[in-house]
């Protein structure tokens, strides 16, 4: 799922794994659920930090 992926990923990136829309993302992202740090105005989301929150959702805790 991951593979195709680098290991710093964009919003678009996040989105489109998540099966959600970019503003959703900016929310998660704002709010602390997925770790991520800005570069200027473009923000960078370890690929690790989006495993992490895919774990967190999961109801296999």
């Amino acid at each position: 799922m991951f593979n195709q992926y680098e290991d710093i990923m964009s919003v678009s990136d996040v989105a489109e794994v998540l099966f959600i829309g970019r503003n959703r993302t900016y929310e998660l992202l704002n709010k602390g659920l997925i770790k991520g740090f800005r570069i200027g105005r473009i923000w960078k989301i370890p690929k690790e930090a989006v495993q992490d929150y895919i774990r967190s959702q999961s109801c296999l805790k």
